[in-house]
């Protein structure tokens, strides 16, 4: 008899979510030694950092088919059900290979598995001979107890209730499905298919499959846990005990392809999988997915059971024999085919380990190899390799075919050359989702050939090289994963609607970027909140929605920052195209219109200003008109008295007749549209109009304050907004003289050059100073010169002052009156009556 024949073996049997794996770890956990065996590699790993977080590192090992964390004095054991290295429990006959281990405690989780054609042997295998020296436990669905009293007559059946309840919600749309759903499909392309649509609809999920990689899925359902995505899609792996926060489960299907034929889901794999959701004592919901009146439907049987947790019980588990007879290969092949004795055990499916060794089997060179038991021992470890790039049987008997022949000959070992090249051709992180998988797929392979201490000859180093590459590639599939099936920004957005407005956070960098959650959403310029250029056009009303609700208080902050300002924080950017706008703090605030004078341009607050609360607004509005008022004061004072004295009643009319339309012009004009205007001034007129600072040239009338930097170019705003034409390019500081033709009424235009309007009266003034009569005279070139004007530059302006050229010299011939003056702003009242007092009306 075995020497663990009288241990206690206990059946914990019941539907999810009642704390069956939770005890067994605590029992474990309370032994000197222990194993648990998992059917997922995803779970034992997630157990085993738990273990180690209680015994810690150096006492904890996991023992996969790809990994292995084996610490010398490792006491407790987390495994995948075929990695278990059990001591059988068997008379006569023990398991084979050096990680075999005595352990106090024991058990298997989700036994019931022993019932699935695929993998259920090596189930039922651990529960017939896997047993703890202290304890036992098998955990399992409570449609097992007819099989545990016939198979396990001694062991102690304890069924467990559900913490929380389970209930049906119906069928549900996908936009209508409630947060922290599970969608389960059955396929890879489906579970694609829904995350894509959830991405769109909802801002994306989390995506789990059992082909995935540890790293990654734990770092998937990390997003899913911490709420930065609300929704979870996953195959059916999700039913064997992962533990995630579900509230909803979703079946986007009810069959699946089981490798050979597609079935409808047994009643024990829909309860296993809808109990998923609700955890603890939180109760969950399940359903499908799709419409009400079509598409796939529970029937109200199913319903019923999976409510109640009623399924009906197995009747049989799929056997093969666990220690075959491994004299010979003819002997090997019998073993794996022979079919039970007992009736509850039927002979299982031939798996893909037996299929390739069949194929192999026939290989001539592989029969002259395995002529003694050590020999057929390694074959059959070889045909064990599994098929994680799922290439079927013919094509990974290739595989493991060129694996043997390494094993069978010279050291016994897999050749570094051929191992390492086919690393560097996995080491790449460039291609889709899709590309990514299988080269991960791939990697799994050569981390569990890494991983035979017996079939490398370094097999820690190569364990090492394969563990990062299989993180690395983890990595890069996590972010092709979010990339493809996450809009954060999405999600951001739903998880906004209806909430709070302090519940979510914002931020504003420094650089203008507005962030709800840490997802950036767009910029704040000044007032104006824009988009996120990468935005999709579904979600930009949305996301202007957003910053309506949570940009308030940023807004007001920033208004009372601007009704404060100096004015030295405000500009004029004459600089930009369009409507002439008012800066302030670098963000366009507003923009000048045309008001009823040249001196009275309105302010319009720019439209990012409309969020602000009303009074806030007014406030921030004035503040701009005093800015305005102020900067008109400064610059434009001498226009403002002339402007003010062609509007007082006390002045003469033949005055006003003249400042009128000097006024309306913007505090200068050519002298000649005005000259009969002058005319008709008396000696006080003229006084009064030199007192506003105005200068009557021979060419211009000016007033020389107007033509600092500033004033020309407030001016030219003033006239461009009252014009509604683009403002004119502006000439540099303290330049006199441009070399090409300029509209700005301040520069007199001479053939290719032009010159500021004083200077052109400072040459005039010294032109008439040199001559004598009307004798030929040689005016000084010294003064144009240092002007910068030309030759013909200055002809010109001598002809305009009257002056006629001679072989010898210029003689003045006097100016010419025009016979009629027209107004120089047609239309305006005040120019209008200058015209009719000059011309005599």
């Amino acid at each position: 008899m075995s020497q663990f024949a009288r241990s206690p073996v206990t059946a914990i049997l019941g539907p999810t979510n009642t704390g069956k794996t939770h005890l067994a770890v605590e029992r474990m956990c309370g032994h000197s030694s222990g194993m648990i065996g998992f059917p997922l590699r995803l779970l034992a790993r997630e157990v085993y950092d738990r273990v180690v977080g209680i015994k810690g590192k150096d006492q904890v090992a996991l023992i996969t088919g790809e990994e292995k964390i084996l610490p010398p004095k490792a006491r407790w054991f987390l495994c995948t059900a075929e990695s278990m290295p059990v001591l059988s429990g068997r008379p006569g006959r023990q398991a084979e290979g050096p990680l075999d281990r005595d352990v106090a405690f024991v058990a298997l989780d989700e036994a019931q598995i022993g019932a699935d054609p695929g993998r259920g042997h090596v189930f039922t295998d651990r529960l017939l001979r896997a047993r703890g020296r202290e304890e036992t436990m098998i955990l399992g669905s409570e449609s097992l107890k007819p099989l545990i009293r016939n198979l396990v007559p001694d062991a102690e059946i304890i069924t467990r209730p559900r913490f929380s309840t389970l209930s049906y919600a119906g069928a549900k749309k996908l936009s209508k499905l409630p947060p922290r759903s599970a969608i389960v499909a059955f396929s890879a392309e489906e579970v694609y298919a829904v995350a894509e649509m959830l991405r769109r609809l909802k801002g994306g999920a989390a995506v789990v499959m059992g082909a995935l990689s540890p790293r990654t899925r734990n770092a998937q359902v990390d997003m899913f846990q911490a709420g930065e995505v609300d929704y979870l899609v996953a195959t059916d792996a999700i039913g064997m005990g992962l533990n995630m926060d579900v509230a909803h489960v979703a079946f986007a299907g009810l069959a699946k392809f089981d490798g050979r034929r597609r079935r409808r889901l047994s009643l024990a794999e829909m309860a296993q999988i809808a109990g998923r959701a609700g955890r603890h004592q939180k109760d969950g919901t399940f359903g499908t997915l799709g419409a009400e009146d079509g598409g796939i439907r529970f029937t109200p049987e199913e319903i019923e059971r999976i409510e109640e947790h009623r399924f009906p019980p197995l009747d049989h588990l799929f056997w093969r024999d666990g220690l075959p007879d491994l004299s010979s290969l003819d002997a090997l092949i019998g073993a794996l085919e022979a079919r039970p004795t007992q009736p509850m055990l039927r002979a299982a499916p031939e798996a893909i380990d037996l299929a390739v060794l069949k194929r192999l089997a026939g290989e001539p060179w592989v029969r002259e190899r395995t002529t003694d038991p050590a020999m057929v021992r390694r074959l059959w470890a070889a045909s064990g390799l599994p098929d994680f790039r799922k290439s079927g049987a013919d094509h990974h008997s290739r595989l493991a075919g060129r694996v043997f022949r390494h094993l069978s000959e010279g050291t016994g070992h897999v050749p570094v050359p051929w191992f390492a090249d086919e690393i560097a051709r996995l080491d790449s992180v460039q291609g889709d989702v899709e590309t990514l998988a299988g080269r991960l797929a791939a990697t799994r392979t050569w981390a569990y050939i890494a991983h035979r201490p017996d079939w490398m000859a370094d097999p820690a180093h190569w364990a090492e090289r394969t563990r990062a590459l299989e993180e690395k590639l983890s990595d890069a599939l996590h972010a092709k994963l979010t990339q493809r099936f996450v809009d954060r920004r999405t999600a951001v957005l739903m998880r906004e609607i209806g909430s709070d407005p302090d519940s979510i956070p914002v931020t504003i960098a420094e650089d203008g970027e507005v962030r709800v959650d840490d997802e950036p959403i767009g910029r704040l310029d000044g007032f104006r909140f824009t988009v996120a250029a990468d935005a999709r056009l579904a979600d930009r009303r949305k996301l202007l929605a957003v910053a309506e609700r949570r940009l308030g208080r940023e807004l007001s902050r920033r208004a009372a920052a601007l009704a404060a300002a100096p004015d030295e924080d405000f500009t004029l950017d004459t600089a930009a195209s369009g409507p002439l706008s008012i800066a302030w703090a670098g963000f366009r605030v507003a923009h000048l219109a045309p008001g009823k004078t040249l001196l009275a341009p309105r302010v319009k607050p720019d439209r990012a200003l409309d969020a602000l609360d009303e009074p806030v607004r007014r406030t921030a509005i004035e503040r701009l008109d005093r800015w305005l008022a102020a900067m008109l004061a400064r610059h434009l004072k001498p226009l403002q008295r002339i402007a003010d004295a062609a509007r007082d009643a006390a002045m003469t009319p033949p005055l006003r007749a003249l400042l009128a339309p000097l006024a309306e012009s913007g505090g200068l004009s050519p002298r000649a549209p005005l000259d009969q205007a002058l005319a008709a001034l008396d000696r006080d007129g003229r006084h009064q109009a030199r007192r506003l600072g105005l200068v009557i040239g021979a060419l211009d009338l000016f007033n020389p304050q107007l033509l600092k930097p500033e004033a020309i170019r407030w001016r030219a705003a003033l006239r461009a907004v009252r014009q509604g034409t683009a403002m004119p390019p502006m000439p540099a500081p303290g330049v006199v003289t441009l070399a090409h033709p300029s509209a700005l009424p301040e520069f007199r235009t001479l053939g290719a050059q032009s010159l500021r309007i004083d200077l052109a009266e400072r040459i005039a003034r010294a032109a008439h100073d040199g001559r004598d009569g009307r004798k030929l005279f040689l005016p000084d070139p010294s003064l144009a010169t240092s002007l910068g004007l030309s030759t013909d530059s200055l002809a010109r302006l001598m002809r305009l002052l009257g002056f006629e050229t001679h072989e010898a010299g210029w003689r003045y011939r006097g100016r010419t009156r025009p016979r009629e003056i027209r107004a120089v702003h047609p239309g305006n009242a005040f120019a209008e009556l200058g015209v009719l007092v000059a011309n005599g009306g």
